[in-house]
């Protein structure tokens, strides 16, 4: 059982890390070209599991405040992805 949670935790820490890398990455390489262009993998790293880190890079980063989707979506998924961790850690999707 703990190392199931162990497990859960890595994946938790490793989600919220590449989102968090992504979207420094994403800012540090603006060139001024497509604004929309890592919209996708932000959103697909937010509904794995890292959004409220994809979230606070942003908004500390003072990136991307403009996108109302993002501004709108990711603390919706954030509080989802809180929820879920909760009942992981909880143990009601650990079944042994």
């Amino acid at each position: 059982m703990i190392f199931l949670y162990v497990l859960f935790s890595v994946y938790i820490l490793a989600v919220n890390f590449y989102g968090f890398r992504y979207a420094k990455a994403l800012r540090d390489g603006d060139d001024g070209g497509d604004s929309r262009a890592g919209d996708g993998k932000l959103v697909l790293t937010a509904l794995l599991g890292g959004a409220l880190a994809v979230f606070l890079s942003l908004l500390f980063m003072r990136y991307r405040l403009n996108s109302m989707t993002l501004m709108i979506f990711l603390p919706v998924i954030a509080v989802l992805n809180v929820y879920c961790f909760f009942l992981g850690f909880r143990g009601i999707y650990m079944f042994l």
